[in-house]
């Protein structure tokens, strides 16, 4: 036998767009740490018929759970906090209403996991925005004889797509 190691492979389901924070709150848990969550009323639709679809998430990362700290008296104040949001693995999950109109009736929530805010405006003021990649870091490395050009010229060629 050979003594091979697997590695397992994810798959990334990954969600951006805008919307509203609501009701953060942590969650608390059975033999654990709670967990921080929020509702993320995202905006789908025409800017003249704005609709929104309501995501549960529970928030994921040091950075992403430090930011939703920092806008929860906003939010718990009824002030309007709009984010750029990257959401993670979202799902369907199934639930009965236990009150209301709707009373014993089966409905269906969207859950998924917040993993990035590129920025947060309050009432309008932006007052966080994620700081760019650094493009050197994400630009993929040139190996082998393929280019003979000096290195100074390389780097003026990729400055003419630079924004």
């Amino acid at each position: 036998m050979s003594n091979q190691t697997q590695d397992t492979k994810f798959f990334d389901l990954h969600t951006s767009g805008i919307g509203y924070l609501n009701r953060i709150r942590e969650v608390p848990i059975r033999k654990g740490t709670p967990l921080l969550a929020v509702t993320v009323a995202a905006l789908r639709g025409s800017s003249d018929d704005v609709e929104y679809s309501y995501i549960d998430c529970n928030v994921v990362g040091a950075e992403a759970e430090k930011l939703v700290r920092r806008c929860q008296q906003a939010v718990d104040a009824g002030k309007k906090v709009l984010v750029a949001f990257r959401i993670g693995d979202i799902r369907t999950e199934a639930f009965t209403y236990e009150k209301g109109e709707k009373k014993g009736q089966a409905g269906a929530s969207l859950k998924g996991r917040l993993l990035f805010l590129n920025w947060i405006k309050v009432d309008g003021e932006t007052v966080y925005e994620a700081k760019p990649k650094d493009s050197v870091d994400q630009a993929p490395q040139q190996a082998g004889p393929a280019s003979d050009a000096p290195a100074a010229e390389q780097q003026q060629q990729g400055d003419q797509f630079a924004a």
